[in-house]
């Protein structure tokens, strides 16, 4: 079975508990609503799954995840049967300028034998805990429940 990790970032302000959400980029992700993800990727071997997360969040978002506290928030399971493995940190301060995701080869259109570079993810942003759920990968939404703070 596919083990992938990743990390949440979250915190608290007046309006209550946000995430921070990345937009997977690439001409499929475009027009869907649900085209948002926790930044992670697949546990390499024996490699730990906290270090896992903190890698993928580097490579899709294009600087190092914040220090702090850590939360393991458990495995959900995606449509696709893929396992996730959640890490929560609180990053209060937490701000990017601009994403600088590394990007992926994928066959566009499928089947045609031509290959472009896309961004694995095209943006990143602070989002209500509420209306993280209505954006997110479907089988992603219930380690917003397990939040600390959520």
């Amino acid at each position: 079975m596919v083990l992938s990790a990743g990390l949440l970032l979250y915190r608290t302000d007046d309006v209550g508990v946000q995430v921070w959400i990345p937009h997977m980029g690439g001409p499929f992700w475009r027009n869907r609503p649900r085209a948002w993800s926790i930044p992670k990727g697949l546990v390499e071997g024996d490699e730990d799954p906290l270090e896992t997360a903190r890698r993928e969040f580097a490579e899709e978002i294009g600087v190092a995840a914040p220090d702090g506290p850590v939360t393991d928030l458990g495995e959900v399971r995606q449509a696709s049967g893929k396992r996730v493995r959640v890490f929560a940190v609180a990053a209060p301060a937490f701000t990017v300028d601009r994403v600088r995701s590394n990007t992926a080869r994928i066959e566009l259109p499928r089947g045609s034998g031509r290959y472009v570079e896309v961004p694995e993810v095209d943006d990143a942003r602070w989002v209500p805990v509420d209306e993280a759920r209505t954006m997110l990968v479907a089988g992603q939404v219930a380690a917003l429940d397990r939040l600390p703070e959520g």
